[in-house]
C-alpha cells in the first residue's frame, strides 16, 4: 500500500508515489495514434464514499483520471456504453474476449473505499488486453481532501507504466493572471493544478509581477515585481507565505532561473542601458558577474546537470540563442535561422531540447532545437506566442497567445499547451487572462 503523505504548501498538497514501465508508447517526431483504453467506472463500498459536490469520490476520481490521460493525446478513452463486461469487484478477472471486441488494448480497473471516517484508499489494476496480462498493481491512501492530487497521481502512474516517461499530470503551473483594461493593467501572481483546478491568488495586484519560477525543491516562486515602481526580483515562501526583496542591487534585476539543486539563482541586471547575467548564492546571497560588455544579455536558464547555461543576447547585432559554461565562458552562438530573432530560452528536465521564442516578420513562434542548433522545429505560431515552459517529464510545453485585436479591443491572453512533436494543442482554462506560466515539478 501507499500511504500518500502530504506536506502543506499553501493550499497547495505534495506526496509520494511510484510506478513500473512495459507496453510501451514511443513518444517521438511522427503522430502517434491514441492507445484505446477502457476505464469502468470505479467500484466503491456501499456508502458509495460519501457525497462530494453531488457526486461519489469514485466518480469525482475517475472524471480526473479520464480528463488527465485523454489531454495527453496519447490515449482514447472508449465510452462506457459499449463496454460488455460489467466489474462488480477488483478482484474481478478481465473477461478480455469482451474487451478485444470493443477494441481495447488496456483496462483499468479499480475500487476505492473509505478508512476511518477520513480517508479514501484507492486500489488500482492495469491490464493489457493483449498479451492477457496484468501490467500494474497499486494501492494508494489518501486524505479526503486530496482526492484530486491522489486522482492525479494514478494518472501519472498509468502514463509511466505505458509510455516509459514520469507523468505530469500531478503538477501545479504558475502564472500571471491579467484583468483590467490595457492602459492600468493589474498583474497577479497565481497559481493552479496544471489542469486549471484549484487556482489562487498570491499576490494581491497591488503592483505589477512577472515571469514566476519554481524552485526545483518547491520552496520558493522567484518573480519580477514592480514594488515601488521598482522592478526588482522577489521570492515568494510556499511554505510561509512570505515574500522577500532578492538582494540590493542598485538598477532593475529581472529574469530569475533557479539552478537544478535550488541552491543559485539567476538574474539579470540592467543599468545604463546594459544588462548582464549574474549567478546569486541564495544561502550567502553573493553575486558573481557572468557576461560583459555593451549588450543586453537577459533570459537566463540553466542545462538539467546544471553545467551550462542558455539565454538571449543582441551581442551580434541582434537577438540570438547562445550558450556558455556555468562560469561564463566558453560563450558560443546556436541560433542561426536568417531574418529571425529569438528570446525566453528554457532547457527541457530531459535535456535533449531548448524550447524559445522566435520573432520573423509580423509573427511569433514557439520552438524547439537541439542544444546544439541543429533540429529546429516549430510548434505553435501566431500573433503573438511567447513564454514556453516544459512539463516536468520534458515531453509537454505550455505558453501564452493573444490573437489579433480590433482597432478598439485587445484579444484575451491565454495558456495554451502543446507536446513536443507540435501536436495536441490545447487550451488551459483561466478565470481571466493569463500570461508567463511556470510548470512545477512533479508533486509525487
Amino acid at each position: 500500500m501507499k500511504r500518500i503523505l502530504f506536506l502543506a504548501f499553501i493550499c497547495l498538497n505534495l506526496f509520494i508515489s511510484s510506478a513500473n514501465a512495459q507496453l510501451n508508447i514511443t513518444i517521438s517526431g511522427a503522430t502517434q495514434a491514441p492507445i484505446p483504453l477502457a476505464f469502468p467506472k470505479i467500484n466503491s463500498d456501499s456508502n458509495g464514499v460519501s457525497n462530494f459536490l453531488g457526486l461519489t469520490y469514485a466518480n469525482k476520481v475517475h472524471d480526473v483520471v479520464v480528463a488527465d490521460l485523454d489531454r495527453s493525446g496519447l490515449f482514447r478513452i472508449i465510452p462506457e456504453r459499449s463496454y460488455i463486461q460489467k466489474f462488480t469487484s477488483i478482484d474481478d478477472k478481465p473477461i478480455f474476449g469482451d474487451w478485444r471486441i470493443i477494441n481495447s488494448q488496456v483496462i483499468i480497473q479499480a475500487d476505492i473505499v473509505e478508512e476511518q471516517g477520513s480517508e479514501l484508499q484507492l486500489s488500482f489494476r492495469l491490464w493489457d488486453v493483449i498479451s492477457q496480462k496484468e501490467l500494474l498493481y497499486e494501492v494508494y491512501t489518501a486524505d479526503k481532501n486530496n482526492w484530486r492530487r491522489m486522482a492525479h497521481s494514478v494518472a501519472d502512474a498509468i502514463y509511466e507504466r505505458l509510455t516509459g516517461d514520469k507523468g505530469y499530470f500531478n503538477t501545479v503551473i504558475a502564472y500571471i493572471s491579467e484583468s483590467g483594461p490595457s492602459s492600468k493593467r493589474v498583474k497577479r501572481l497565481a497559481l493552479m493544478d496544471q489542469d486549471g483546478d484549484g487556482h489562487q491568488f498570491l499576490t494581491s495586484g497591488a503592483n505589477l509581477v512577472l515571469t514566476p519560477r519554481f524552485s526545483p525543491d518547491m520552496q520558493y516562486i522567484a518573480y519580477l515585481s514592480y514594488v515601488n515602481n521598482k522592478p526588482r526580483v522577489y521570492m515568494y515562501n510556499l511554505r510561509t507565505q512570505k515574500t522577500e526583496l532578492l538582494g540590493n542591487f542598485p538598477g532593475m534585476t529581472f529574469a530569475p532561473a533557479f539552478s537544478p539543486d535550488s541552491k543559485h539563482l539567476l538574474l539579470s541586471f540592467a543599468k545604463n542601458g546594459i544588462t548582464d547575467i549574474y549567478e546569486m548564492d541564495l544561502q550567502t546571497r553573493q553575486s558573481k558577474k557572468l557576461t560583459s560588455g555593451p549588450s543586453i544579455d537577459t533570459s537566463p536558464n540553466y542545462s538539467p546537470d546544471g553545467s551550462k547555461i542558455v539565454f538571449n543576447s543582441d551581442r551580434g547585432g541582434n537577438q540570438q540563442l547562445y550558450i556558455m559554461d556555468r562560469d561564463g565562458s566558453n560563450v558560443h552562438r546556436i541560433s542561426f535561422r536568417q531574418g529571425s530573432r529569438y528570446a525566453t530560452p528554457v532547457w527541457s528536465p530531459r535535456g535533449d531540447y531548448i524550447a524559445f521564442t522566435r520573432m520573423e516578420g509580423n509573427q511569433f513562434y514557439i520552438g524547439v532545437m537541439y542544444p546544439d542548433g541543429t533540429g529546429e522545429r516549430t510548434l505553435a505560431s501566431g500573433f503573438i506566442v511567447e513564454g514556453p515552459t516544459f512539463s516536468p517529464n520534458g515531453r509537454v510545453i505550455m505558453f501564452q497567445r493573444q490573437n489579433k485585436g480590433t482597432a478598439t479591443t485587445n484579444a484575451p491572453i491565454q495558456l495554451y499547451s502543446v507536446d513536443i512533436t507540435g501536436q495536441n494543442e490545447r487550451l488551459v482554462l483561466t478565470p481571466g487572462d493569463g500570461s508567463d506560466p511556470a510548470w512545477s515539478p512533479l508533486l509525487n
